[in-house]
């Protein structure tokens, strides 16, 4: 797959849900792509420390990685992680803060792409003035009936105008920071009645398997899934993978441009009178083929 510009990312992740280290390893090698800082949360030297650990295996090392809570000590990492990467080394040196990573990527890099696959802290408290991200795609958000057209409506969501989404819930003020903040250009998310059509299931697995040339984070991603496959065999949803994926080929899914709201503790998405309202575009359909040529780029 060609591509005609260099895209610079930063990635605020978690190391609860598989796909988000499995992000960052397809991040660390794209070719489309540089990776030039991630954030995690909830934070912590097991985080950070098993991140650290990933980006030297893909030969990134001197990536910006920073912590929500450098000090944190309860557990963040699921063993999932351990059991397909091992136990990485502590790491010895200073954890940063997110707020610094953040900081130093931004004035580094004039116009860098977030990607968020985690309640959104990091970039969503970030002071308000000065240097901000260009852009920021996100996964998480919910476009109901009222939004995504008939054809494009998944069962389990039929019926549905809101819904609870984790990463705007984890931190709600961070996400209303975030939907307000007028130094990003645009904003667009990777809904969750979208990226639920989306797995890591037997069928994708033997594809990546059959390609002929992969990278070094696809690579992990394989080994990780034949794991995960032998205990979960119906796959694992892509929430992040997708969110990448779309930043880097707005035909990966198509999009519409909305207004997001809260209700009773969960999310929606609606299409008002006036276009000086819409903050959003989000995701009402995935096309699967140019996800999949897109993702597994070499």
């Amino acid at each position: 797959m060609d591509f005609l510009q260099t895209l610079f990312i930063h990635f605020d992740m978690e190391t609860a849900d598989p796909d988000d280290v499995m992000t960052l390893a397809l991040l660390a090698t794209h070719p489309r792509l540089v990776l030039v800082g991630v954030t995690l949360t909830p934070g912590g030297l097991e985080q950070f420390s098993l991140v650290k650990h990933v980006l030297k295996l893909m030969g990134c090392e001197n990536v910006l990685v920073g912590s929500a809570d450098p000090a944190r000590t309860k557990p963040a990492v699921s063993d999932f992680h351990y059991n397909w990467l091992g136990t990485p080394p502590v790491w010895q040196g200073p954890v940063p803060t997110a707020n610094d990573v953040i900081r130093e990527v931004v004035y580094q890099n004039p116009e860098v792409t977030l990607l968020t696959g985690a309640p959104l802290k990091n970039p969503g408290r970030y002071p308000r003035t000065g240097r901000f991200f260009h852009e920021w795609v996100g996964q998480g958000g919910f476009a109901g009936d009222n939004v995504v057209p008939e054809e494009h409506r998944l069962e389990k969501f039929k019926g549905r105008i809101t819904c609870p989404t984790f990463n705007l819930a984890g931190d709600i003020s961070a996400a209303q920071n975030l939907l307000t903040d007028d130094r990003l250009k645009r904003r667009t998310l990777i809904s969750k009645n979208v990226c639920h059509g989306v797995a890591w299931d037997r069928a994708f697995h033997d594809r990546v398997k059959a390609l002929p040339r992969r990278t070094d984070g696809l690579e992990l991603c394989l080994q990780g899934m034949d794991q995960y496959l032998r205990k979960k065999p119906e796959g694992k949803l892509l929430h992040d993978p997708l969110a990448m994926a779309y930043a880097i080929n707005r035909d990966v899914c198509e999009v519409t441009n909305v207004h997001l709201y809260r209700e009773r503790g969960e999310w929606g998405s609606q299409i008002p009178p006036f276009t000086n309202d819409l903050n959003a575009w989000i995701s009402i359909s995935v096309n699967r083929e140019r996800f999949f040529e897109t993702l597994t780029a070499a």
